[in-house]
């Protein structure tokens, strides 16, 4: 009986690891400009039981891979004021869910250029985190599926760096050694969750379109620098759809406990992504 308990003990605790979606370093040698003395990557655990990461020095994709895939690929970026990572309703509970609507989906973790001694920039090393994160999802068609159908879905903080990488994206560097560095960076829709604002964003013909989600008790500069980023979509002529729900604040992400409309807000992408026909109808 104790051998035949340990049998089983084991096919479980081999299950559970199997169901773990595995991690990937974008630099597996070492990110450019990462901090040689940084304090090893910590993760505690909030008060709602979310898991919150931080002393980010190796930038990493994990990997949410559809049994059935639509050929649509979402790069998650969670927020947490550029100071920390919360990784699951911001994250892995988005990624979970597109997964398993065949859009394969990858949570980045992102170096964080407010954390205590932080020697990173958001428009230098977050940034090229970024770039480094679709790039890589491009490059691995395996990954992708189709690499003209790759986007991004990003909370708070994490759309400041979406917004950014919209309107910055470069054609990769042809001469570069590492081919992934060869690879562009553009994206071909994005998302902006509740984002923090940006003082400088220039949109035009080859800003992707974007969706763009909110709460109405949010702060005033999160309403406004959303609603701002809409009109100057709609002033270029870029595609974009904008929702604000009425009584909902700042940080809501994708949680069980959401109730009300709000709590849709998932399907309600996957529903713009099929209207915009990036998701083709009769695909899982």
């Amino acid at each position: 009986m104790k051998l035949q308990a340990f049998i089983i003990a084991l096919v479980f605790s081999a299950a559970a690891t199997a169901a773990q979606p595995p991690k990937v370093f974008l630099w597996p040698e070492g990110a450019p400009g990462a901090m040689p003395a940084g304090a090893p990557e910590t993760v505690r655990i909030s008060e709602q039981g979310d898991h919150v990461v931080s002393n980010v020095h190796r930038p990493s994709l994990t990997v949410y891979l559809p049994k059935k895939h639509t050929g649509v690929s979402v790069i998650v970026v969670p927020g947490g004021g550029h100071r920390e990572l919360w990784t699951d309703h911001e994250g892995h509970n988005v990624a979970r869910f597109l997964s398993e609507r065949g859009i394969a989906a990858f949570v980045l973790q992102y170096r964080l250029a407010r954390a205590p001694n932080s020697t990173y920039t958001i428009e230098g090393d977050a940034l090229n985190d970024l770039k480094r994160a679709i790039r890589t999802v491009r490059f691995r068609a395996d990954w992708s599926g189709d690499t003209r159908k790759i986007g991004e879905m990003a909370v708070s903080a994490g759309g400041q760096l979406v917004a950014l990488a919209a309107t910055r994206a470069d054609a990769g560097d042809a001469a570069a050694k590492d081919p992934i560095d060869r690879v562009a960076s553009k994206l071909d829709f994005a998302s902006l969750v509740y984002p923090g604002t940006w003082p400088d964003l220039n949109f035009g013909a080859d800003t992707p379109p974007m969706w763009l989600l909110g709460g109405s008790d949010d702060r005033p500069e999160v309403i406004s620098g959303i609603t701002n980023i809409y009109l100057k979509l709609r002033a270029a002529k870029v595609p974009a759809e904008l929702h604000l729900y009425d009584g909902v604040p700042h940080g809501f992400g994708m949680r069980a406990t959401l109730t009300g409309p709000v709590a849709n807000w998932p399907q309600q992408f996957v529903d713009w992504l099929k209207v915009s026909k990036i998701v083709v109808e009769g695909t899982p």
